[in-house]
């Protein structure tokens, strides 16, 4: 079996025969030609895995025939064979785009690797992957069972995104282990949360960050030491999906990856207003009902972040300025950046991006978007390509020019969820598929982890009998009535309001524009 067909353009071909004989040992096929006309029409005819062109030709040139070559196949690599080091000749070669670029005198293995680098990448770095993460997978395995605290959690979670990302590169056959290791995670993070949680609400000093601290650990810091604070929230993001997107950011900024524990329910009436008030969602209920929205009532719960903001302001007696702006949608982010000099006079300026969020609910929502957004790889590959289109990454860009401070965040995760659980409550349930909370709630004690004192995790009660449970894992709650169809709706969607790593461990960055050093 051939390991690639190859074309040599080189007016001297002649003298390569012996590299020619060394790469058919090694399982190439190789046609020679010694002119572009000669290439160019053979690249008409046939389809190569890769060219290797000579720069330095009579009649046409190699940069005239590379030029000819792309029209016709855009997309086979070119690797430019040059005796001429000259910065611009390279500059044009690279500028239209050649595969790579070897100086003559050539030797066969600078050759092999360049073919390797070109032809075979995909399939060594799959093997290399997967050799790399079967060794790894027992070392995870411990890891998971020595997890005690939060920080042995967080380097986990780490671990395993690390690994989704490298495996997500190749074709794998290792996801469906991955996959297993995950779960197998998450059941122990879930107890994990069991055990810990109530005693992290009531010892805010003796717990990991939170929601509520937010403010006090990382922002009101960053003010004290004179520094203009920007604060990005991006609602429903996860942190493989930061991975994929700090690349892009990484050539402009110094990044400072952390992340935090969201409080329960990972949802964004709870969550994001426990980050702007500074105060667990009870306390919020009782200093502020004029700004606590419940469950049961039609009003957006989001409706009160700025002023939300103002109160933890003023709770610390701080004189700070700061602006609050939502942006749900691309013509507002336009109308954003543009104004974005204005905000200069602000200490802290807070911006909500809801793109994320909406995608999530338009992927349950929609056939098509469900298609395109088919599992955590394709939803990671949209954030992306959301990042890079919109204008967003003109913010970035503006604040890459900046002497900001830039605090980029999230409320909560989500989770693909595959198991339905059966639960059953009144008209005034929630309708959430990762929480519930009500006065008559019928379910499986063993299946979710409840709070039958709602005041002791520090979450509003409307009626003396509320109760909350919360899904786990990749659990979700189904109602009996109708429940064939409801699953199979929501069954592979994802979801937020429960207990799981995606959820709850959570990005907290620090961004500093390289431009300030």
């Amino acid at each position: 079996m051939s390991n690639g067909l190859l074309l040599w353009v080189d007016d001297e071909i002649e003298l390569l025969k012996a590299h020619i004989l060394f790469l058919e040992k090694k399982g190439y096929e190789i046609e020679t030609v010694s002119n572009g006309q000669d290439a160019i029409d053979k690249c008409g005819k046939t389809t190569y895995d890769l060219i290797l062109l000579d720069e330095n030709m009579p009649g046409l040139s190699g940069l005239e025939t590379l030029a000819r070559i792309k029209e016709i196949s855009p997309i086979t690599p070119v690797v430019m064979v040059t005796k001429s080091e000259e910065e611009n000749i390279m500059d044009q070669a690279i500028g239209s785009k050649i595969a790579d670029y070897l100086i003559k005198p050539v030797n066969p293995t600078q050759i092999l690797l360049t073919l390797k680098k070109n032809i075979h990448k995909k399939e060594i770095v799959a093997e290399v992957a997967q050799s790399a993460y079967q060794q790894n997978f027992g070392k995870i395995g411990m890891q998971i069972n020595d997890s005690l605290t939060f920080e042995d959690w967080k380097e986990l979670y780490k671990r395993l995104i690390y690994w989704e990302l490298e495996l997500s590169e190749t074709d794998s056959s290792m996801d469906e282990m991955l996959s297993m290791q995950k779960s197998e995670a998450n059941s122990a993070f879930t107890k994990f949360v069991y055990k810990h949680y109530e005693q992290w609400i009531n010892n805010p000093d003796e717990r990991p960050i939170m929601s509520p601290d937010i403010f006090k650990t990382k922002v009101f810091p960053l003010l004290n030491q004179g520094e203009k604070v920007f604060l990005i929230v991006i609602d429903n993001f996860r942190f493989d999906q930061w991975r994929v997107l700090s690349k892009e950011l990484a050539d402009s900024f110094l990044i400072d990856e952390d992340m935090y524990c969201s409080i329960l329910p990972t949802a964004t009436q709870y969550a994001r207003n426990s980050i702007f008030s500074g105060l667990m969602p009870n306390k919020i209920a009782e200093m502020f009902p004029e700004l606590w929205v419940d469950e049961d009532e039609e009003e957006g719960k989001n409706l009160n972040e700025g002023p939300l903001i103002q109160t933890q302001i003023d709770r610390y007696r701080r004189k700070n300025t700061f602006s609050y702006n939502k942006i749900n949608d691309s013509t507002t982010a336009e109308k954003f950046v543009a104004q974005i000099k204005q905000l200069e006079k602000y200490d802290l300026n807070v911006v909500v991006l809801n793109f994320i969020d909406m995608l999530s609910h338009a992927r349950t929502e929609s056939k098509m978007v469900r298609e395109l957004a088919s599992n955590e790889a394709a939803y990671r590959s949209i954030t992306l390509s959301w990042f890079r289109h919109s204008a967003v990454k003109d913010l970035f860009k503006a604040l890459a020019t900046s002497d900001y401070k830039i605090i980029i965040t999230t409320d909560h995760g989500s989770i693909r969820v595959k198991n339905p659980i059966k639960v059953v409550g009144d008209k005034n349930t929630n309708t959430n598929l990762r929480y519930k909370l009500g006065k008559n709630l019928s379910y499986n004690s063993k299946e979710v982890f409840e709070i039958k004192n709602p005041h002791k995790a520090q979450l509003p009660a409307p009626n003396i009998s509320t109760a909350y449970i919360f899904a786990h894992g990749e659990n979700f709650f189904a109602y009996p009535n109708n429940y064939n169809y409801y699953v199979s709706y929501y069954r592979n969607t994802f979801q937020h309001g429960g207990i799981s790593m995606e959820e709850m461990l959570i990005p907290i960055i620090t961004l500093q524009s390289k431009k300030r050093n």
